[in-house]
């Protein structure tokens, strides 16, 4: 019951992902990213151990393909879960265990792969796929908030769903971005508003952080 996407940003380097699900605190176990690495997605009966792990092997120079083989690998539990991973190069893997639930389905377009697990219908992963390709000149998160958005009005889950959350990384080790909509009854509309809310004030958070004396305002 959770549909979800990773990202790159060829021009700018950041990665990011976005999730949502009809359960709480969706942001702190599926989606993991890191700058210049990759992301990885891990998902259904959630184990988010396998995100750090799955970070890691891209770390050390595993492919996408090589980090997904070696994390179902790890697991004992594989048949629960679904994941996906993307690599610092835009190449992109999948996996469905034997036990995932359907509707479920993955689609994988250049420097993205889209997922999900009982949904309304197995077309949500392309929906949120075609969303993403299609607003090539916006920024990732934009970008991966419209494939969101996709996705629900593509038939989304069976049950509503009221958690989400997007992430980006781009060169510091902090977020670009980290948004978290939990217990909302329209979590892909909260996570628009936020995001609309927080887009002016991205940069500015980052120049606080690496050039205070540049920092505009009185805080």
């Amino acid at each position: 019951m959770t549909y979800s996407i990773l990202g790159r940003c060829a021009r700018t380097g950041q990665f990011g992902a976005a999730v949502t699900t009809s359960s709480i605190a969706v942001g702190s176990r599926v989606p993991h990213v890191a700058p210049g690495i990759g992301g990885v997605l891990t998902q259904h009966r959630t184990d988010p151990r396998l995100g750090p792990r799955g970070l890691e092997l891209l770390r050390s120079g595993c492919s996408a393909e090589e980090t997904l083989a070696a994390m179902v690998a790890s697991t004992p539990h594989h048949k629960w879960r679904q994941l996906a991973v993307l690599d610092a190069q835009g190449r992109s893997a999948h996996f469905h265990g034997a036990a995932v639930k359907p509707a479920l389905n993955a689609v994988h377009v250049p420097d993205c792969v889209a997922l999900g697990n009982i949904l309304a219908n197995d077309r949500i992963p392309a929906a949120m796929a075609a969303a993403f390709l299609d607003s090539a000149d916006q920024p990732l998160a934009e970008r991966l908030v419209r494939a969101m958005e996709a996705g629900e009005a593509a038939g989304g889950e069976g049950k509503p769903v009221i958690s989400a959350a997007l992430v980006v990384m781009e060169k510091e080790i902090f977020p670009l971005v980290d948004l978290r909509v939990d217990l909302a009854p329209d979590a892909i509309t909260a996570l628009r508003t936020l995001w609309d809310a927080y887009e002016p004030s991205v940069r500015e958070f980052v120049t606080r952080a690496v050039d205070p004396d540049a920092a505009p305002g009185v805080i």
